[in-house]
């Protein structure tokens, strides 16, 4: 059994939040580029290269690439050959506290979703906790900012829809979301599971690798006929109109019940933030 002190928990978090909010992913950041040279629009072109230039500015002058520095994400892969000295939870929002208050980050959370009243340091955190094989503990933060967060949907559908109602529900979403997600968009697809698993297969799908498509071939195919979709709307860049309205789909999937297709579309801005690692 191995040890991890607490006190590492709350390190790493904290240098998460703070490098997750001033680095884009580099493989992100090369289909920003990517998308930039591929944009036709006499608007959309421009404002793609201010968004690229945005990215270089945060970098070097080491402020966060957006103002809305989000809501901490944490997912934790625990190894079941790992024992955490002190609570869990605890460690991992002081880390967020330190983060978002030593890194001078936007502290966005409020401690009532009615009631309201900011908490002050971005706390609590939202914990995604799963048990894994081995003697390890990683760590994701991803910063989730919610002008793409109010535009995520998800829909309950019966067995008897078929792909073309599926692609069209994710590109649906794009359309009507317009410009409010800061496009252009990455987005996370939860196929089945029940309502909340649907819904953080999504979010889970937006931290993984752009690069990386879905190893089953089924789902990979799906992915790029999402994007094509997604890309035919026409929304572009901000909203403005063109090519680029969508830089990557990830789906995740999972088994679910006879009677069920819950689909979840999880909208990430251009910025979508994660950063790993590992103890």
């Amino acid at each position: 059994m191995r040890e991890i002190q607490g006190i590492e928990i709350t390190n790493a978090i904290e240098r998460l939040c703070v490098e997750a909010n001033r680095v884009l992913p580099a493989s992100l950041e090369a289909l920003l580029k990517e998308g930039l040279q591929r944009e036709s629009g006499s608007i959309a072109k421009p404002v793609m290269e201010d968004l690229c230039r945005n990215l270089q500015a945060a970098r070097e002058m080491e402020i966060p690439i957006c103002q809305d520095t989000g809501m901490a994400v944490v997912f934790a892969d625990v190894g079941q050959e790992v024992h955490i000295v002190g609570r869990f939870e605890d460690a991992v929002n002081e880390g967020v506290h330190r983060g978002y208050r030593d890194g001078l980050l936007r502290c966005s959370v409020v401690a009532d979703p009615i009631r309201r009243g900011n908490t002050g340091d971005n706390t609590p955190a939202v914990l995604h906790v799963r048990l894994v094989p081995g003697d390890r503990l990683a760590l994701t933060v991803a910063p989730k900012g919610f002008g793409s967060e109010n535009m995520s949907r998800l829909q309950m559908f019966t067995p008897a829809a078929g792909e073309e109602e599926i692609v069209g529900f994710v590109a649906r979403t794009v359309a009507e979301a317009g410009g409010n997600p800061c496009p252009p968009v990455v987005l996370g697809v939860g196929i089945g599971g029940d309502f909340e698993l649907c819904a953080e297969l999504a979010k889970r799908a937006l931290c993984r690798d752009v690069a990386e498509r879905n190893p089953d071939p089924y789902y990979a195919r799906l992915e790029e006929k999402m994007l094509d979709a997604v890309n035919k709307t026409g929304v572009g860049p901000q909203g403005f109109g063109g090519d680029v309205t969508a830089l990557a789909v990830n789906i995740e999937a999972y088994p679910t019940h006879i009677a069920g297709l819950p689909v979840a579309v999880n909208v990430g801005c251009h910025v979508t933030r994660h950063h790993t690692v590992v103890l």
